[in-house]
């Protein structure tokens, strides 16, 4: 099974309402790697890695967020695939 690792962006109410534990909870549910945080200009950035199934998953669950979310927009980009990564980190 190949290794897919994205850099995704997600837009709309998503700082202020536990968006970051929301995606790491997830992210640790489904088996992704990577790591969330929040950007300056209101967005929630960061990277993901795994199969391809856990990542269009994980993906699927970005585009929902937590309840208190409002979610507008997801980009994202796959990218290089990190070796030796092992958790999901909130920075």
């Amino acid at each position: 099974m190949s290794t897919k690792r994205i850099q995704y962006k997600v837009e709309g109410q998503v700082q202020g309402v536990n968006f970051r534990s929301f995606t790491q909870k997830q992210a640790k549910s489904i088996g992704v790697t990577g790591f969330v945080t929040n950007a300056s200009d209101g967005s929630v950035q960061g990277e993901a890695q795994g199969s391809d199934d856990k990542i269009n998953e994980f993906i699927q669950h970005l585009n929902k967020g937590p309840s208190a979310a409002s979610v507008s927009k997801v980009d994202h980009s796959e990218i290089s695939s990190r070796d030796g990564e092992s958790s999901f980190n909130v920075q």
